[in-house]
C-alpha cells in the first residue's frame, strides 16, 4: 500500500480542469463503493433493520476501506495538494461574499486531511495483515472528507477558466425594460421559473420562461423573484444559451454542516406502516389492533411512522427556511403549522389506541373467515403500475 508520487518538477503540471477532473473521479468512484455496501450491509440486517450478520458487516466494511484507499492512490493522490493549490489561489481572487470563510475553513480542513493520509501511506503494513486492514480503516473518515467536501475544491479550480462574470451584460436601459416586462408578467402569472443557483459573489440567478405575446422569452433574474427588488439581467432564445454567457453556479450549501453522506449512523429498526396494517388486518383481539396503533405512534430511538413524519415535515419546514427566500419562509410556516398537527394527531392516536386496548374485546365468531385456493403469482408477474400523480407542476419548453 504505498503512495501514488506527484508528477516530477520538470514535467507538465497538469490544468485546473485535469485537477478538477481527477477530484471528481474520486468522489463518483466513493459513490460506486458506498452504495456496494449499503446494498452488503442490507444483507445483514433483518427486515426491521437490526444487524444479524455481524461478521458479514465487518467484512463489507473491510471490503469498503480497501476498495476506498486503492481509489485514492489511482484518482487522487497524485493531485491533491496541487488541486487544493489552485483552488487557493481562486479563492483569493473572488469577490467578497458570506461563503468564502466557510471555503476557506473546508480547503484547510482538506489540507490537513491529505497530510494525514500522506503520512499513513508512507508506512504501508505488511499487505493482507490485520496491521493493514487497521490502516484502511483509520483511513476511511479522512478519505471521507475529500469524498464529501472535495467538491469545493474542485469547482474553485473550474473557476479559474473565468466562469465568474457574465459575458454580455444588458445595458441599464436594457435591464430596467426588461425588468419592468418581468414583473408585469409575473403580475399576470406568465413568469414560470425553472432553475436556480448562486453566482460566485453570492448573489442568486434564476432562471425563467417570460411569456409575452404567445412568445415564450428565457430570461435570468437576479435576486430573490418572491422579494422586490430582482432585476432581469439577460435574455436568450434557450436555456443553453443561457447557461453560455450566464456567471457559472457555485456549491450549494447544506442543511446541516455536520452529516456525511459516506458515516450515516446506522439505521433505527422500524416497523414499515404496511407491516402495522397487516398486524390490524390480522388482528383477532382489540389489543392487536392496539399494538399496532401504538407502534405507529412509538417515539424514541425505534419511533413509529408517524413519529417519523413529523420529524420529516419539521425537517423539510427548516429546510424551507434555510433557502432564505420570501417563499421559502411562506412553505416553511405551513409546513411547521402542519408539524403541529401532526404531533396532535399522534397523541389522538396514541389515546385513542389505549382505549381501544382497554376494551379487553375480541371479534366475534360469526366474522368467519372465507376458505378459497389462492393461486401464487407468477414469477415474472410485475407489480401494478401506480397512477399518475395529480396536481405536479408542468415544466414547458
Amino acid at each position: 500500500m504505498t503512495l501514488a508520487k506527484n508528477p516530477a518538477p520538470g514535467g507538465q503540471r497538469p490544468s485546473a480542469a485535469e485537477l478538477s477532473n481527477a477530484a471528481s473521479s474520486f468522489r463518483l468512484r466513493m459513490s460506486v463503493i458506498d452504495c456496494a455496501t449499503d446494498v452488503a450491509l442490507d444483507g445483514t440486517r433483518d427486515r426491521h433493520g437490526r444487524t444479524v450478520h455481524p461478521a458479514a458487516a465487518e467484512a463489507a466494511r473491510a471490503h469498503r476501506d480497501q476498495a476506498a484507499v486503492e481509489a485514492y492512490r489511482s484518482h487522487l493522490a497524485p493531485h491533491a495538494e496541487a488541486l487544493l493549490d489552485v483552488a487557493r489561489l481562486v479563492l483569493d481572487e473572488l469577490p467578497p461574499a458570506q461563503h468564502l470563510a466557510g471555503w476557506q475553513a473546508v480547503l484547510d480542513v482538506l489540507h490537513a486531511t491529505t497530510a494525514k493520509i500522506r503520512w499513513i501511506l508512507e508506512r504501508p503494513a505488511a499487505p493482507g495483515s490485520e496491521d493493514e486492514r487497521a490502516q484502511q480503516a483509520a483511513l476511511w473518515p479522512h478519505l471521507t472528507v475529500w469524498a464529501d467536501h472535495g467538491y469545493i475544491a474542485s469547482d474553485l479550480a473550474d473557476q479559474r477558466e473565468g466562469g465568474q462574470h457574465q459575458k454580455s451584460p444588458l445595458t441599464d436601459e436594457e435591464r430596467q425594460k426588461w425588468t419592468e416586462m418581468a414583473v408585469a408578467a409575473q403580475r399576470r402569472g406568465e413568469l414560470e421559473l425553472t432553475e436556480s443557483w448562486y453566482a460566485a459573489d453570492g448573489q442568486p440567478i434564476t432562471i425563467a420562461y417570460l411569456v409575452e405575446v404567445d412568445e415564450s422569452i428565457v430570461v435570468a433574474l437576479r435576486g430573490d423573484p418572491g422579494a422586490p427588488g430582482w432585476q432581469v439581467i439577460g435574455h436568450y432564445e434557450h436555456e443553453y444559451e443561457a447557461g453560455k454567457d450566464l456567471p457559472a453556479p457555485v456549491p450549494l450549501g447544506v442543511l446541516r454542516p455536520d452529516l456525511s453522506r459516506f458515516n450515516r449512523p446506522a439505521p433505527a429498526p422500524e416497523e414499515s406502516l404496511q407491516d402495522l396494517l397487516r398486524d390490524v388486518v390480522e388482528g383477532r383481539s382489540a389489543g392487536d389492533a392496539s399494538n399496532a396503533l401504538l407502534g405507529a405512534v412509538q417515539r424514541g430511538y425505534a419511533a413509529g411512522p408517524m413519529v417519523r413524519l413529523q420529524e420529516l415535515v419539521e425537517t423539510s419546514a427548516q429546510f424551507a427556511s434555510a433557502l432564505e427566500t420570501v417563499q421559502g419562509q411562506q412553505v416553511a410556516g405551513r409546513l411547521s403549522a402542519l408539524g403541529r398537527q401532526i404531533e396532535f394527531l399522534t397523541r389522538e392516536v396514541q389515546q385513542a389506541a389505549e382505549d381501544l386496548g382497554a376494551t379487553v374485546a375480541v371479534l366475534p365468531p360469526h366474522r368467519t373467515p372465507v376458505a378459497r385456493v389462492r393461486p401464487r403469482p407468477a414469477v415474472d408477474t410485475s407489480p401494478p403500475v401506480p397512477p399518475p400523480i395529480a396536481g405536479l407542476p408542468v415544466r414547458h419548453r
